[in-house]
């Protein structure tokens, strides 16, 4: 059974001023405790109002690392690369902004060279932060011939290739994706959604659990912490 905490808001911005702070707040448990903080967050269009009064907390920026949690395999300066918006939003704060794809066109090993990257960091996350698509994915992990991979990958294994089927139309491209394993060994779990659509969706996919034949519903169904989701109209 996931268990999962709904926060609702009245709209986007309400939204956002409440997410930024509790990712802020997490940013600074986990400075307190560790002395730096590692978190990844999602690409898209929800969380860019987030980034903004995220980055404009009086935090201590150059102790934390900031890693998408999936990424299209498209030059870094791609208008489609989640890590250019993030490097946009963070990296004027003063943090450490690290990217998880290279310039390696075959798929499965670019996926192998950001989990060799991701070796790098200190795991587990203190927090992964996910949006969810209108077709069910989280992260990259698209349904498709590399959705087991993704979700069965053993702990260790940060991230993986990812060929989507079918390829979006806003970005008909392969993908580098975190695994599950690596999402939900995170300290935190958070998930942002805006819409009365994907709200039904992501209902639907906690309520089916493992049987969900969507990859969010199957992400979290193998969750062993309450996961806090935040939605806005």
């Amino acid at each position: 059974m996931i268990e999962a905490e709904w926060w609702e808001y009245d709209d986007a911005d309400e939204m956002a001023d409440a997410v930024a702070g509790d990712i802020g707040f997490i940013i600074e448990s986990a400075l307190d405790a560790r002395g730096e903080a590692l978190i990844a967050v999602p690409g898209g269009t929800t969380p860019l109002p987030i980034y903004k009064k995220l980055a404009s907390a009086k935090l201590n920026w150059k102790k934390v690392t900031i890693i998408p949690t999936d990424d299209r395999l498209v030059p870094l300066t791609d208008e489609r690369a989640n890590i250019r918006a993030i490097a946009q939003a963070f990296l004027p704060a003063g943090a450490r902004v690290f990217p998880i794809t290279s310039d390696i066109s075959d798929y499965k090993l670019a996926g192998n060279s950001a989990n060799a990257k991701l070796s790098e960091l200190k795991f587990p996350l203190d927090l992964a932060w996910l949006g969810v698509g209108g077709d069910g994915h989280t992260a990259s992990i698209f349904a498709g011939p590399d959705l087991e991979e993704a979700l069965n990958a053993p702990k260790g294994r940060h991230a993986v290739g990812v060929m989507p089927d079918p390829l979006p139309d806003d970005a008909p491209v392969a993908r580098v994706s975190l695994t599950r394993s690596a999402i939900l060994s995170a300290r935190t779990v958070l998930i942002t959604v805006t819409g009365d659509d994907k709200k039904a969706l992501l209902e639907g996919a906690i309520e089916d659990g493992q049987s969900s034949k969507l990859p969010i519903g199957r992400v979290l169904a193998e969750a062993e912490q309450p996961i806090d989701i935040h939605w806005a109209p």
